[in-house]
């Protein structure tokens, strides 16, 4: 996999996903793209509990790969986010 524009960015999933390649160029099987159409179609109609929560969601969600615990919890009340939860300490941080 390289870092091309085709294998890069928050898009670049829902695109290959799209075209049913993976970033190899590999056919996505059909079974996987049925199962993940289906559940996407369910998150799509969930009902959504404001735009603050879901911006926190993902910058806890994805920060938590790339920033440490200290450094996200620190940004987060910075931002006039909630700090990180006893919960999401031990699922992002806790031992893999």
């Amino acid at each position: 996999m390289s870092n091309s524009p085709e294998t890069t960015g928050a898009d670049a999933i829902d695109r290959a996903i799209a075209a049913g390649i993976d970033f190899d160029g590999s056919p996505i099987p059909p079974a996987k793209l049925e199962l993940y159409s289906s559940v996407m179609g369910l998150e799509a109609g969930r009902q959504r509990s404001g735009v603050s929560n879901t911006m926190r969601s993902r910058i806890v969600r994805i920060g938590a790969k790339h920033i440490s615990r200290e450094e996200l919890d620190q940004k987060l009340i910075a931002a006039d986010f909630k700090p990180l939860t006893d919960r999401e300490v031990t699922f992002f941080y806790g031992p893999k």
